[in-house]
């Protein structure tokens, strides 16, 4: 049961890497939304209001978020498999 569970642990530790090299990725190819301190000052921004097929950037903050809260979840997980949170 100590070696499954070992295993079970060195594959989380693995996954979240993948997952978090993945979240890099796809962070990295999103276009900028503004061009630094000068998209801040005086420009308005336009959103989309029909209900069609997400564009490209849509499709990106959606996997991008689904990918954060897989990170979170198994980084999470991989530490409270640490054992660093029993209690003694």
């Amino acid at each position: 049961m100590q070696t499954f569970l070992r295993l079970l642990y060195w594959f989380l530790i693995v996954v979240q890497c993948l997952i978090g090299l993945s979240l890099v990725y796809v962070i990295t190819i999103q276009e900028s939304k503004n061009d630094g301190l000068a998209g801040q000052i005086g420009s308005t921004t336009s959103t989309s209001s029909f209900k069609g097929k997400a564009g490209r950037d849509e499709q990106l903050n959606i996997i991008t978020k689904n990918i954060s809260i897989a990170f979170f979840v198994v980084s999470a997980i991989v530490a409270f498999g640490t054992g660093r949170w029993d209690v003694h």
